[in-house]
């Protein structure tokens, strides 16, 4: 068998979501064509970008069909400078109106009853006082928690895993760092984190928009002493 029809078989993958025939995916070279078809769809469905699947589609069997490019490689960057551009564009006016959405969050939140600030601007609340020792920045902690956005979203949960989280206090984000280390073991805390004190402009996740206000539920469990 030559290299290009075992490649082909993407295509047809592809093609089998747009209505056409069905692929059979009984050999290993099927099995491993279709990883690859899953590959590529991932890696492009991952990015913060509209695509065309028509037009990729087109793309991928005109490679493969070793067809004549139906486009200049200066007219593909050109397109690719432009939606590079237009996307900034937009993530910057998404990232300025969630930056706004997280003040005035955290001007609201800082008015409700058992809700403290800090120096640097966090806001904490004690849900459980905890009666164990504070760890140093130092110390590696377990905890349980739950990350939510300011709309109740839920990116991240120890929780819902059902495995607690163990890590070096001075080796995640700010916000935690500072607050854990006014935690007693036992405690559990609220923490209205702003987005300087999280990821910042800089999203670690597409479930975490840039600039956002991060609420996490923390339970410290246990101290591993440096």
């Amino acid at each position: 068998m030559r290299k290009l029809p075992m490649v082909a078989l993407v295509s047809a993958a592809l093609l089998a979501g747009c209505g056409e025939k069905e692929v059979a995916l009984e050999t290993n070279v099927d099995k491993m064509s279709y990883g690859i078809g899953m590959s590529m769809a991932r890696s492009v469905t991952g990015q913060p970008i509209e695509i065309n699947a028509d037009a990729m589609i087109a793309g991928l069997q005109d490679v493969l069909n070793e067809k004549e490019a139906r486009l200049d490689e200066n007219t593909i960057r050109e397109a690719f400078a432009a939606v590079r551009e237009e996307q900034m564009a937009k993530q910057q006016v998404e990232s300025e109106a969630v930056l706004k959405e997280g003040e005035t969050y955290l001007a609201e939140t800082a008015k409700k009853e058992g809700v403290k600030p800090t120096d640097s601007g966090l806001l904490y609340e004690v849900l459980v006082e905890g009666k164990g020792d504070k760890p140093a920045a130092t110390d590696t902690v377990e905890v349980h928690y739950q990350g939510t956005l300011i709309d109740g979203s839920v990116f991240d949960s120890s929780i819902e895993r059902g495995t607690p989280a163990k890590f070096p206090v001075n080796r995640v984000i700010p916000g935690w760092t500072e607050a854990l280390q006014m935690m007693k073991v036992g405690g559990k805390w609220r923490l209205h984190i702003p987005a300087e004190l999280a990821y910042g402009a800089q999203s670690p996740s597409p479930k975490i928009p840039a600039n956002s206000v991060l609420v996490f539920e923390v339970e410290l469990l246990s101290i591993e002493k440096s």
